[in-house]
């Protein structure tokens, strides 16, 4: 354990995480929390870990399981571990595994723990339907009534509307606005066409399926056999489409604005399904037990906006914090993994890096600079990979990890916009 006022380094051991499967496809009859197992036990196979090493499992999720709200516990309570491993759940919206992984380094950094398992699951096939409220209503009232007279009483009360399903809201409650009809709002804003929007969701495309192609990012999953008879395999992300071109993407429709808008189904992430983890360590555990970490955490931090203003335009807010958290700036950076939610978020976000506006927003006397796009996404992103919602920050991590260990580089920093105008950075540090 450190001493008081000390902060210890956390570090990366390696990361894991399932394909990433479109909802309604391979993965449509697993749980998040069956998704999120899957990865754990295989980030403790892959690094041989003892499950009385492990102190806290830290998992976030955003369409939460009603009747098992603490994915986290639920994910914990598995063979490899042992039941006094502490565990909870975290939600930050599409930053949630980044809020996991930031809560799990803070542990480790004020040495209350030594070893944690980060990170989060999302399966868009399972969302929950809700009841009506009238239909709620009347349940509650069959379930207090003392005899079957009350409860035929209770019943008789249903009306035809009752019945309706209700599903779970996809606009944001303050605004009424969806992400997409906000994507559509920032393209305009920050004058981003659209070609400019599919040039880069064709740019993700053929990143991600080099990527596949070449093994880098085949050697962040593993085999998920798919239940009830195990017949089907999933071993590659089935969003990715590697012969996907420029014509084809300018031939799809609007789908927020029909008559004036440019984000369409092919510059958007597609609802996936999924689950990602990371192996936390002190630096002094890790040596200890003998792994060679492929990253360090140097600094984090968070931000946030009206959501009414530019909803995924936070992380220009975020990234200049962490960067003079970590003392770095932008051309000490040799990877940048940016997720894409859309992209014209993505886009939008450079724009703002560039913009004396945003600068002046974010507290600093001019902009961070320009993003060198050799740098950026270099095997892809969620366009083409997918966006498990809770997934992601475990997935981005990894693959920024891992690519700057193959480059050698040094520095790397990744950012994430999510609902609720709120944005997150992290930097990564190699030694």
């Amino acid at each position: 354990m450190s001493s008081p006022g000390s902060l210890r380094r956390v570090a990366i051991v390696t990361g894991v995480r399932t394909p990433f499967s479109k909802a309604g496809t391979l993965f449509k009859s697993l749980s998040a929390i069956e998704l999120g197992r899957l990865c754990v036990a295989e980030l403790m196979q892959r690094t041989n870990l003892n499950g009385a090493d492990v102190d806290a499992v830290v998992f976030g999720t955003v369409v939460q399981n009603v009747q098992a709200p603490n994915i986290a516990r639920e994910v914990s309570l598995m063979p490899l571990l042992p039941k006094g491993v502490d565990a909870w759940s975290v939600s930050r919206a599409c930053a949630s595994a980044n809020q996991a992984i930031a809560d799990a380094a803070d542990q480790i950094a004020l040495g209350h723990m030594d070893c944690i398992i980060a990170g989060g699951a999302e399966s868009l096939s399972n969302v929950p339907i809700l009841h009506s409220r009238g239909f709620t209503d009347v349940l509650m009232a069959a379930n207090k009534a003392k005899n079957i007279s009350q409860k035929l009483s209770a019943f008789s009360k249903v009306r035809p509307k009752d019945l309706v399903p209700v599903a779970p809201a996809i606009s944001e409650p303050t605004t009424g606005e969806t992400m997409g009809q906000s994507a559509e709002k920032m393209a305009k804003l920050n004058d981003i066409s659209r070609r400019e929007q599919d040039e880069f969701a064709l740019r993700s495309h053929r990143l991600a399926a080099a990527g596949l192609r070449d093994g880098r990012l085949s050697a962040e999953m593993f085999p998920v056999y798919v239940p009830p008879r195990f017949e089907r395999i999933a071993t590659t992300d089935n969003g990715v489409r590697e012969d996907s071109t420029l014509e084809q993407l300018a031939a799809l429709k609007p789908v927020f604005d029909k008559r004036y808008g440019s984000v369409t189904a092919g510059n958007a992430s597609p609802l996936t399904d999924g689950a990602g983890a990371v192996l936390l360590m002190s630096e002094e555990k890790a040596r200890a037990l003998g792994y060679s970490p492929i990253g360090y955490i140097r600094s984090y931090a968070s931000a946030a906006l009206d959501p009414g203003e530019q909803l995924l335009q936070a992380p220009v807010l975020a990234a200049p914090k962490a960067l003079a958290r970590a003392g770095l700036t932008l051309r000490d950076l040799d990877l940048i993994e940016m997720h894409e939610a859309f992209a014209a978020q993505v886009l939008s976000n450079l724009r703002g890096f560039e913009s004396p506006f945003w600068a002046a927003r974010a507290g600093l006397t001019k902009p961070l600079g320009e993003v060198d796009r050799a740098k950026l996404n270099v095997m892809g992103g969620s366009l083409s990979i997918g966006h498990p919602f809770g997934a992601t920050g475990a997935r981005v991590t990894t693959t920024l990890c891992n690519e700057l260990a193959r480059r050698g580089g040094q520095f790397g920093m990744l950012t994430v916009c999510a609902a609720g105008g709120l944005g997150f950075a992290m930097v990564i540090e190699r030694v």
